[in-house]
């Protein structure tokens, strides 16, 4: 026990002994208003002495509800509510000696501040400590996110120099996929639903809607009927939906004039670039999104690109 809680259990102690004469009065008074329990309070009450047969006085009764809560582990409680009460005790007609209790009334208040003091130093060593955690884990965060950024931006770039083209579009899928659980996106990769009839390369979810991902890596930009593919995947899906369509090469002139024409405003494009801004950290993949949501969303652009954030 450090010296500030023994120092506080003995004053608790004296306040029970001291400032109520009448044993019922002291428990509504003070163990009732400091929390203690009923069960508790009739002890108080009523135990008496084995002895004698005679009931426990206030100070005896006083170190068994002290030293039961203690057992319990939730004396520490009682005892600054006691203290707290004491410290702004005005009823001294109710002592058996009223110079008594207004010594303890004095010592309740120097320790209440002594404690406000204490439980300050205590409360500032705790956020220091959260601090230095919160910080710790933010540098093991940054520390594995470049470290597996690297990794996939070089399988990217491997793929783009090397890579075999008919195996692209699976990788891209991957990659993607790496690229947005490692930014702590919720991802669904790529399923089939209706019954087979709609194959979906992939989803995550950003801001409360969900986002369905259809990838090209093709030699040629991708046309309008690769996206009226995704528009319809959207269109069949629930309304808080939209579609991300990335094609590393791009797309042709028609493409984003079509989706400028469609009410909607549900896909998103990206393209290799954008990929590669994203993959490198030159932005952060989470406000890339963002951006170009708000750009659909005000501009009626579809694509913008990581250039221009």
């Amino acid at each position: 026990m450090t010296e500030i809680s023994a120092d506080s259990r003995r004053l608790a102690l004296e306040i029970i002994a001291t400032l109520v004469n009448i044993k019922r009065s002291a428990a509504d008074q003070l163990l009732r208003r400091a929390g203690v329990s009923e069960p508790l309070i009739r002890r108080f009450l009523t135990d008496r002495a084995p002895s004698t047969g005679e009931k426990l006085s206030k100070r005896v009764a006083g170190t068994m509800i002290l030293d039961e809560l203690a057992r319990q582990d939730e004396d520490s409680g009682v005892i600054s509510a006691l203290i707290d009460i004491a410290a702004n005790w005005d009823a001294f007609h109710l002592a058996a000696d009223e110079y008594k209790a207004r010594a303890i009334v004095q010592k309740a208040r120097e320790l209440q501040g002594v404690l406000a003091a204490h439980a300050r130093k205590e409360h500032e060593t705790q956020e220091a400590r959260r601090a230095q955690a919160t910080a710790r884990q933010a540098a093991e965060q940054t520390a594995m996110l470049t470290q597996q950024s690297e990794l996939l931006l070089s399988q990217f770039d491997h793929a783009v120099s090397a890579g075999d083209p008919h195996q692209r579009g699976f990788l891209l899928q991957d990659l993607l996929n790496r690229l947005f659980d490692l930014h702590r996106f919720t991802v669904a990769k790529a399923f089939q639903r209706n019954a087979g009839a709609e194959q979906i390369d992939g989803a995550f979810e950003m801001d409360g809607w969900h986002y369905l991902v259809e990838c090209r890596w093709r030699a040629k930009p991708a046309d309008t009927r690769d996206v009226d593919g995704l528009l319809g995947q959207v269109r069949r899906s629930g309304r808080q939906t939209m579609g991300v369509f990335l094609s590393i090469n791009g797309w042709s002139e028609h493409v984003i004039a079509l989706l400028k024409q469609n009410p909607e405003k549900s896909v998103l494009l990206m393209d290799g670039y954008d990929l590669r801004a994203a993959l490198s950290r030159q932005i952060d993949l989470r406000k890339l999104l963002q951006a170009k949501v708000r750009a659909l969303n005000l501009d009626s652009e579809p694509f913008l690109s990581s250039i221009a954030i």
